[in-house]
């Protein structure tokens, strides 16, 4: 069965009706497309390349990619996850030199160094308008996303014959506000979890990109918007590619509904607490999905 994805139009975003699409769609599915977006197709399918080249680097190079915060960096394969690999560069659109120490580890190509550039931009730019644009749809105007710590991240599914109904990476929550997402356009896998408890195929569409609400973002609206549920299954025998940006937490790391919502709401669903603690619960214990915030909510 197909996920029912809303599409959100950005170049209508200053209008009523296509706010009241985008507030629906964060507080009923908690992801939506985004289409007629200002990152260009060609960069799209650039930035492909270099990851597809990234990820074929020899381990020994992928592996000088490190963590600057938990799995902020290069991630191999693990039993738990066989067909899951990923890089990332944290916090790059504040810190230039986190680009550079990447590009030199990795030894790219200038020509590569200047896809990325522009790519991390672009989308890191876009991500903040739309999660400017969703805190507006409740009526919050006073929050600047521009500033909130980034991850750059790519994703190579290692899908074969024999891996056929697999996991490639099992039900979760992200642990962040928003990710905002280029997923494969020629090799699906992704499934959303709906409210009836039934987990449906999200179909690629060129060009687009899937936006999908995190932890933080469900704690920030005070329960508002939806944390989506979500898992990439071997379904095809291609391997698949993914990359965009993760918006974490607030720059001070701590975690908590707006005022003005939890004051809306006769107070706050959930009591404040650091990102860092979130991350490292879910990275010890292995849980992933949105009921680790159980351990903070208010009675």
């Amino acid at each position: 069965m197909e996920a029912s994805v809303p599409e959100v139009d950005f170049q209508k975003l200053s209008e009523g009706e296509e706010w009241k699409k985008l507030r629906e769609a964060c507080e009923k599915y908690g992801i939506f497309r985004v289409i007629n977006h200002p990152i260009q197709e060609t960069l799209m399918k650039e930035m492909k390349s270099v990851v597809k080249f990234m990820h074929d680097l020899p381990l020994e190079i992928k592996m000088r990619n490190k963590s600057i915060i938990p799995d902020s960096g290069y991630i191999p394969p693990h039993p738990s996850s066989p067909l899951y690999e990923a890089m990332a560069i944290y916090d790059c659109h504040e810190s230039p030199q986190a680009l550079e120490d990447f590009f030199s580890q990795l030894d790219l190509p200038p020509h590569y160094r200047n896809i990325v550039k522009s790519y991390g931009k672009a989308i890191h730019d876009l991500a903040s308008t739309i999660a400017k644009e969703m805190g507006k749809s409740l009526g919050i105007e006073d929050v600047d996303f521009k500033d909130w710590p980034f991850l750059l991240r790519t994703i190579k599914y290692n899908f074969s014959p024999e891996n056929i109904g697999e996991m490639g990476v099992m039900l979760h929550s992200d642990t962040g506000f928003i990710t905002l997402i280029q997923d494969d356009e020629t090799v699906s896998g992704l499934e959303l979890l709906d409210d009836s408890g039934l987990l449906k195929v999200v179909t690629p569409k060129s060009g687009s990109l899937l936006c999908v609400v995190g932890d933080v973002g469900h704690v920030w609206s005070n329960g508002k918007f939806w944390n989506a549920r979500h898992r990439v299954i071997c379904k095809e025998t291609c391997t698949r590619y993914s990359f965009g940006v993760f918006m974490l937490a607030a720059r001070d790391g701590i975690v908590e509904a707006h005022p003005k919502l939890a004051e809306l709401n006769d107070g706050p669903r959930y009591r404040p607490f650091k990102y860092e603690d979130l991350r490292e619960f879910r990275i010890v214990t292995g849980k992933r999905n949105a009921e680790v915030l159980d351990q903070y909510r208010i009675a």
